[in-house]
């Protein structure tokens, strides 16, 4: 049986990473078993798997940006944000992680992590359990 359910996410700075494996973790059925997609529905936000240590996060915030130079898009024109889509492109915006007995079968130092490149906003992110 499928399970669907959206969460919401806010974010306090216009680049950070957030873990949010509790919430997601939170919105499986106990007796799941499957894979559950983890998807964010914004174009300036994406979602990867990797250790949520502190120093790590703020490599991480570090290599997105140097990436992607934040001047000198032409989308700047528009809404002043061409970085955040590209970075975000770069970054994906799903994640699959397999399911067994109602729990995230993740790595020993694996975490659900939403990488914001555009806020601070709130953000939906949907939870799909397989």
């Amino acid at each position: 049986m499928e399970t669907r359910t959206d969460i919401e996410i806010s974010t306090g700075d216009r680049e950070t990473v957030v873990d949010i494996t509790d919430e997601v973790a939170a919105e499986l059925p106990a007796d799941a078993t499957g894979t559950c997609t983890v998807f964010v529905r914004h174009t300036t936000a994406g979602l990867q798997i990797n250790e949520p240590e502190p120093r790590l996060l703020g490599d991480i915030e570090h290599a997105v940006k140097s990436l992607v130079p934040a001047d000198g898009w032409d989308h700047d024109q528009l809404d002043g944000n061409a970085d955040a889509h590209l970075r975000s492109m770069l970054l994906g915006r799903s994640v699959t992680v397999p399911v067994i007995d109602g729990e995230l079968d993740l790595g020993t130092w694996q975490a659900v992590l939403l990488v914001e490149c555009d806020g601070p906003r709130t953000r939906t992110v949907t939870v799909v359990v397989e």
